[in-house]
């Protein structure tokens, strides 16, 4: 059996929200045994608290959002997967807004922030679910499939496939989660071109530029369409007949886009609750197929 574990000492990072495009700040403050992962909004009467577990989760369009009542923070995969990964158990996040910072839309930042503070052992056993028999969830309708198999320790591999020359087919895998500062940390959120105008008509991405996502441009659009989306992510123009990634920084690894969707499902797994024994492949991955595979294991081992 193995210790819980906590943060040594608080640590802070401030940054705009993805989605609201506010100014925000995220206090990681260390939390007693048995705590588990809490989300504070301290900007809001009463400070409420929202437990991070499955069954909170009330949206996964473009994100994983969790709510207790009228209370909710959205964004929060890229942060969990950083506790999860580093071995935290027990965690009091406290946000100013109802978003987590995007940073540059990895999870390199709280990583890193987690190995400066350093990591309190704890006297309380950690519960592992270790998974003795294999645990599917499939969506006929988005083509996800996620299967949960016995194995001697977590590890995850995952394969996307877009209708686009410059992503189609990619297949990621991590081995050991003491990889991911190394393999999986950096790995950035990524869009789509085409999503974009349709996101902020929605009223989202209001905090997106260059600096916190790829921008994929796959499709030709009309130059006025492009110089208005150039216009919203703050950067120069550009020819609307070169079609291929607008970031002016390069893709870290060839298949970036899948590793950053091992990051998504390790934060999304992280709302199971308790550490997982088991090998975890995953088909066209999303936030949403994500939490309904947490929620069915969090069923079914809990």
């Amino acid at each position: 059996m193995s210790k819980q574990q906590t943060l040594k000492s608080a640590f802070t990072l401030t940054g705009k929200g993805l989605h609201t495009g506010l100014e925000l700040k995220a206090t990681f403050q260390p939390a007693v045994a048995g705590h588990g992962y809490k989300i504070q909004r301290t900007d809001l009467p009463n400070e409420p608290v929202i437990d991070v577990v499955a069954e909170n989760v009330v949206d996964t369009s473009r994100g994983t959002v969790v709510a207790n009542g009228e209370a909710r923070c959205s964004t929060i995969e890229h942060c969990m997967a950083a506790l999860y990964a580093a071995g935290i158990d027990n965690c009091l996040i406290q946000t100013n807004g109802p978003e987590v910072p995007i940073l540059d839309g990895s999870a390199r930042y709280v990583w890193e922030a987690i190995a400066r503070v350093g990591i309190a052992e704890q006297e309380a056993e950690r519960e592992v679910l270790v998974v003795d028999e294999e645990i599917t969830f499939e969506n006929e309708q988005s083509g996800s499939r996620l299967t949960l198999q016995p194995a001697p320790s977590f590890s995850v591999e995952a394969t996307i496939a877009f209708p686009s020359q410059f992503i189609q087919s990619q297949q990621a895998v991590l081995k050991d989660l003491s990889l991911f500062g190394e393999e999986i940390s950096g790995a950035r959120t990524f869009v789509f071109v085409r999503e974009i105008l349709p996101l902020l008509q929605m009223g989202l991405i209001k905090g997106g530029d260059l600096d916190n996502a790829i921008v994929i441009y796959e499709h030709e659009v009309p130059q006025e369409t492009l110089d208005s989306i150039a216009d919203t992510l703050g950067v120069a123009h550009r020819d609307a007949t070169k079609l291929g990634y607008l970031n002016s920084r390069p893709l870290t690894w060839d298949n970036e886009p899948a590793r950053h969707k091992i990051l998504d499902i390790i934060g999304d797994m992280a709302l199971i609750g308790r550490r997982v024994q088991g090998r975890l492949t995953a088909l066209r991955p999303g936030h949403t197929a994500n939490n309904k595979f947490a929620r069915l294991v969090r069923s079914k081992l809990l």
